[in-house]
């Protein structure tokens, strides 16, 4: 009788414990929410990070930027203001590093990375290459941290780009040009590799 009534109670001693147990468990349903957030595509970025990198001569340089899109907007003197310095992008500012010396009209940009701005204008650009290449758009950008300060025309063309887009051509012996289009303006600076 004594085996009888320790067996009933380790019976009964386990059937309370995995009753227990199951009760502090959460129950494990499916979540179909979740799924559809797992499954769903990402937002398309309306100015995707870019970069473009070349070499010219012994140089590599290296664009970063994000990469707006004109939809249906005007952009120079309307979205961005005549006179004003302007990012060169969206979000934060564009940066571009060379390897190596780069002679730009004349002056020399030593090797090294910088916030790239631009103040446009209907007649001249002026380009601006910035030591503090790290900035949050032109929030932070300061003059008097200015390494180079060139002015170039734009051309104005007939067709529209949709996207702003950097591209580097190597023209050989040594020289290249750097060319921002966006818009109906392209604007080209050219440079030689010391």
């Amino acid at each position: 009788m004594k085996n009888i009534s320790r067996v009933l109670f380790i019976l009964l001693l386990t059937f309370i414990m995995d009753s227990c147990k199951n009760a502090e468990e959460p129950k494990r349903e499916h979540d179909h929410q979740a799924v559809q957030e797992q499954n769903a595509p990402q937002k398309k970025s309306l100015s995707p990070h870019t970069v473009t990198m070349a070499n010219v001569g012994d140089a590599h340089i290296h664009i970063d930027y994000s990469s707006p899109g004109v939809r249906n907007r005007i952009i120079f003197g309307g979205l961005l203001a005549f006179g004003e310095v302007w990012q060169a992008g969206a979000h934060r500012a564009t940066w571009i590093e060379t390897s190596e010396d780069l002679i730009v009209d004349g002056q020399t940009l030593p090797a090294g990375k910088y916030g790239l701005f631009t103040i446009p204008t209907q007649q001249a650009w002026t380009v601006i290459f910035n030591s503090r290449w790290n900035q949050h758009g032109k929030d932070e950008y300061d003059e008097r941290e200015d390494v180079l300060r060139l002015q170039f025309e734009p051309v104005i063309t007939e067709s529209v780009t949709e996207n702003l887009t950097y591209t580097i051509n190597d023209l050989g012996e040594n020289k290249g040009s750097l060319v921002l289009a966006w818009e109906k303006v392209k604007l080209e600076i050219p440079f030689k590799v010391e």
